[in-house]
């Protein structure tokens, strides 16, 4: 009697490293978590997401450092929110954690961004955590079973990023801002696009909130100020609620 392959336990997205129209490898930590701890075997099935595309997949074969699959179908994929956190760099393992969920709740992409308060020693050591916010990001958007990965930019001083060019509508949250809240700001955005679905970019500030200075830099170029209420917020959950917030529109 012929058995049907067996689908691979892990109900994880597996994020190939390297494929073609037919074929899509991983190796790493990856493919050692496959080969050794799940034990996975010409024949078995699984989801792969390649170039930004899900495939249902086979295993084709296996080494101890690489997975390689044969793409048979492929399926359909949940969009990332189109929006961008410009995230303060501040206390690591918090910061750490805003990426991970961040990318839980489907964020397109994470700048970090250097601020007037954000402490010297973290603004020094920004630069080469970056690879580490990279791995952070990918591995929770195989767990959250995303389609793509958010991609997580090198850190910037934040005048460079808050003059850059952006066709998106760009949000800063300040705490002191009273009239217009989020919710509001993106009613807002919503229906100057037509009702379809804008890019946004949503800035966060470090502990101890936004200089003054800086403020005023968001405000001459043209970003818009909006509260999150009235409670002071650590940055790590201001940037999750107002990614909620923001859910709770677009999807």
């Amino acid at each position: 009697m012929k058995h049907s392959a067996r689908k691979l336990v892990s109900r994880r997205r597996w994020i190939a490293e390297h494929w073609d129209e037919a074929t899509a490898t991983i190796d790493g930590a990856q493919a050692e978590h496959l080969a050794r701890v799940l034990r996975a075997e010409p024949g078995m099935e699984a989801d792969v997401v390649a170039g930004g595309r899900v495939f249902h997949a086979q295993v084709a074969a296996v080494t101890q450092n690489e997975v390689r699959f044969n793409l048979t179908a492929e399926l359909a994929a949940d969009p990332a929110l189109p929006v961008t956190l410009v995230l303060a760099v501040y206390k690591f393992d918090r910061m750490e954690w805003a990426i991970e969920k961040a990318t839980e709740l489907g964020v397109s992409a994470i700048a970090p961004v250097v601020a007037r308060r954000t402490e010297k020693h973290l603004a020094q050591a920004a630069e080469k955590r970056a690879a580490r916010w990279r791995r952070i990001a990918h591995e929770a958007a195989q767990q959250a079973r995303r389609s793509d990965v958010p991609l997580i930019h090198d850190p910037v001083a934040l005048a460079a990023r808050v003059s850059a060019a952006s066709d998106a509508t760009r949000i800063v949250l300040a705490e002191q801002e009273r009239t217009t809240t989020l919710r509001h700001a993106i009613d807002e955005a919503i229906v100057a696009a037509n009702d379809e679905m804008p890019a946004l970019e949503i800035a966060v500030g470090p502990e101890g909130g936004w200089a003054p200075q800086e403020e005023a830099l968001f405000d001459a170029n043209g970003w818009r100020a909006a509260s999150l209420g009235p409670r002071i917020l650590r940055a790590e959950t201001a940037a999750i609620a107002a990614l909620a917030v923001i859910a709770s529109f677009l999807e």
